[in-house]
Order: structure tokens, then sequence, then C-alpha cells
């Protein structure tokens, strides 16, 4: 139990009096890399099976509305956009992670925050403060409940959080006050959910697409609801039932709080360069390191032995995933895919490549060993060694803590650019993927968000089922 009694309202009160005028240039230049991943990256997502089968339901029973669907360029109220465009942003393994709350803020926050501002015809620098608000509160109140005890105790962070951030987000676009946004929390506290079941379940596993939209859609009508002044718990996160207590393990509420001088917390995250769970980025990074850049002769090759953190052990050793998710989560096929076709070939974990005999090759090769010298750095670093044990006897060894896309080795504006131009190309050529960077430079300048969501549409969405990720040679820079 905790002895502070408005814990909840002075984070609120924290938020709430953020503004535009108060992030600097570093952290508009963040925020703008952070929307430009993420809208493409859903929009990648929203071509994939579970992004048309969302489509598909908020068509059937989305109320009308103003906010922009991601793909289909379909209109929808901006709780059903949420629900939808979260589970595009959540697609495919690409959005961005804040490694210390182990959740992925973008498909909640900026979701949340693109869906409301386009309901509501919000500038750009609404959006701007609206965003670094949700990332300070999913990823604070995240660390302060202690993700790594949530996850084990088999809780996905991202669904679990999301919802307090997208009501952030939400409720700075509404312009309610610190009491409305503590009120939004209240209500989101008897919405959060989220179960890991997926990640044992190969067939059960489109339903973690959705904890990118589920967290999204509950923020907003929590905010909605807020709004017109549905009443609820004002002490969400530290009461006696409230969020620490009743998910939190071995929480500590302290973390809610930063010093004036520390950064905002989008300058805490890591942006992905590869399709796979954020855990094994370092492997990914460490097999490139220890096979010369994948020069080595894969036939010299007698066995892959991956030195792991305890919490990338637990359900990620499927070594026949049918499913793209299960092979996104499972560590012998990541060093499979990877040692095949590279880190960046988005689409080897798709269908078509579940059974290729050069990945299941590399799969029965690999062997895990937990190095529990890594576990002291989890959940801050994710990191991975890989021994490569080669026929002759011999060893070539490597140890990654930091990956590629991290704050400590971050992917400039220039590789998400990249990044971008590679899912456009396995998506549609067609989508001027520049004039979609020139508005996202032009955010805090722009007077309604819609200039940017009304360029979200995939062309060939409807034309004979429309396209997918699964282009056999497309590879990233």
């Amino acid at each position: 139990m905790f002895k502070s009694e408005n814990l909840t309202v002075e984070l609120a009160s924290e938020l709430t009096a953020l503004d535009a005028d108060r992030l600097t240039q570093e952290d508009i230049q963040q925020v703008q890399k952070l929307v430009l991943d993420h809208v493409v990256v859903a929009m990648a997502g929203s071509v994939q099976p579970w992004g048309r089968m969302l489509t598909i339901w908020a068509e059937r029973h989305g109320a009308t509305g103003k906010a922009r669907l991601i793909g289909s360029g379909r209109m929808a109220g901006a709780a059903t956009a949420g629900l939808v465009n979260g589970t595009s942003g959540h697609g495919y393994e690409l959005d961005d992670t804040h490694d210390a709350s182990m959740s992925h803020p973008g498909v909640a926050v900026i979701t949340a925050a693109l869906a409301v501002g386009g309901e509501l015809g919000s500038s750009g620098r609404d959006i701007l403060s609206a965003v670094v608000a949700g990332y300070e509160a999913m990823t604070r109140i995240g660390m302060a409940a202690n993700s790594l005890g949530v996850i084990s105790h088999g809780q996905h962070p991202t669904c679990l959080f999301g919802p307090f951030g997208a009501a952030a987000a939400a409720t700075m676009l509404m312009g309610l006050d610190s009491d409305g946004m503590a009120r939004a929390w209240g209500l989101a506290l008897s919405m959060a959910s989220g179960a890991n079941q997926f990640a044992f379940e190969p067939k059960g596993t489109m339903v973690k697409r959705m904890h990118g939209g589920i967290p999204a859609q509950n923020g907003i009508i929590a905010a909605q609801l807020s709004g017109i002044g549905v009443s609820g718990p004002m002490r969400a996160l530290e009461g006696p039932m409230g969020f620490f207590n009743v998910f939190g393990k071995e929480p500590d509420p302290s973390r809610l709080q930063k010093g004036t001088n520390d950064p905002f917390e989008i300058h805490n995250i890591s942006v992905k360069p590869y399709s796979c769970c954020r855990k094994f980025h370092s492997l990914n990074d460490a097999l490139e390191a220890a096979s010369a850049g994948f020069s080595i002769d894969t036939a010299s090759i007698a066995k892959i032995k991956v030195r792991s953190p305890e919490m990338a052990i637990t359900g990620h050793q499927m070594t026949r995933p049918d499913s793209v998710m299960a092979a996104q989560y499972s560590m012998p096929y990541i060093v499979g895919a990877t040692m095949a076709y590279g880190p960046r070939r988005y689409d080897a974990f798709g269908d078509d490549y579940h059974c290729d005999p050069r990945i299941l090759n590399f799969v029965d090769q690999v062997e895990v060993v937990h190095d529990s010298s890594f576990d002291p750095m989890v959940p801050e670093k994710m990191p991975h060694g890989v021994d490569l044990v080669l026929k002759n006897g011999s060893v070539r060894s490597a140890t990654i803590l930091d990956s590629l896309g991290t704050p400590e080795k971050p992917l400039s504006i220039g590789g998400v650019v990249d990044k971008a131009r590679v899912l456009v190309a396995m998506m549609d050529p067609d989508i001027d993927l520049d004039r979609i960077i020139s508005t996202v430079e032009d955010l805090p300048q722009l007077d309604n968000i819609s200039a940017l969501t009304d360029l979200l549409s995939v062309p060939s969405y409807g034309q004979n089922g429309g396209p997918t990720l699964d282009v056999a040679q497309a590879s990233a820079e």
C-alpha cells in the first residue's frame, strides 16, 4: 500500500500543464521521427489480414465520424479508429518500444492523438504536446508498476499500460483539466487488460495485434466519458484497489516522478529496424557480428548457441511456428530467418517461409542457454550473446547489449525514411511517401492534422484483395 493520496492527480497536473511552447527543437524532431515511423508502420499493418479484418468490423459495426482509418482511407468515430489503427500499428512487429516499461507507446498514444485530433480538427502543435504527454503517462506508469514483474505474471504491458497513455493524449486534445485527465484514468483503470496467452498458442496470435488497438480505443472512450462528466476513481494509480496494487508487481510509485531537467520519455524510445519481438533485436545484431556480416560459410556451422536473459526464453522457443506472430516471437525462428536472409527481410516471417528448409536448418542448430549476467540489465537493456560453434571446433562469438535503434544506437531520421521506403515498396509504390515525409516535417505548422491523416491511404487497398507484405526480395538498408 502507498501513503500518498494524490499521485494520480499530481501526474495529471504535471502533464496537462505541458504545451508545445515547452518543447525544444530536439523534442519536436523526436516526435516527428516517431510519428513518421508510426504512420508508415501502421499503413503496412493495415494491409495484413488482421488490419483488413478490423476495417471490415468498423464498416459493419463502427460509428461514423471524422477520424481516418489508415490504409482504407475510410472514416469512423475516433474510438473505432483507435481500435483499427492501433491494431494496424501493432500489426507487423515494427512499432516503437520503450524498453524500461517493456511497452510500445506509439501504437496507443500516436494512434489516439491522430484519431481524436482528426475528429476535433486539432493543430499539429496540439498533436505534438498530446503525444509527449501520452508517452510520459504510459511509460512512467509502466515503469512504476514494474513492467518486468507484470510481463512475468502473464500480462502484456502495451495493452495494460496503453489506456493511460491514450487517455492522456486524448484529454489533452479535448482540453480537459487535470481532474478530467485523472478521471479518465479512473475510467481506464476498469478497462486495463492484456494477457500473454497468445504467446503459447500459435493459432491464437491475431489478438496480440489488437493489443495496440484495444488500449487506444479504451483510452479514447475513457477520455470521451470523462469529458461529459462520467465519474471515475481519482486515485486510479495509487489507491488501495488502484492500478499499482491490483496490477503492479512490487511496484515503485516513485518512478512516476522525474527531475526538472530530465528528458521526456520520447527520447528513451527504441525504433525497430527489424520485424520481430523487440527482445531479440540484440540477437540479430550479435548474429551479424559473429558471422562477420553474414559472410561466414554457413555450411561450416555446427551449432548456434544463444545466450539470453531469462525473460527472453520462456514462451519464445517454438521451433515450428505456423503463424506470422508465432514466427516473430520464436527465438529459434528469428535466428533461422536472420541467418538465412538477413535481419531486414520483413517477409521472412510470412506464411510462405515457415517451412523454408534454409530457415529450418538453422532453427534446428539453435541451443539456448540462460546467461544470468544479463538478467540485472533487463528491461532497461535487452542483451544477447551468440556463439557460432564451427565444425572445425572453433567458436566465433559476439555479445550485444544495445541493439541498433535503441537510444544508445539510435536509428537516424534517414534510417526511418529508408525503413519507410522499403515498406512502401512492399505495399504499394503509388503511396506518396515524399508528401507524407514533408507533411510530418511541417507538423508544427499544420492547422489541421487531417493534412497528414488524409495521406495515409494505400491506393490499391480495395483492388483484388489489395496488397500484403509478402514481397520476396524486399530488404531495408
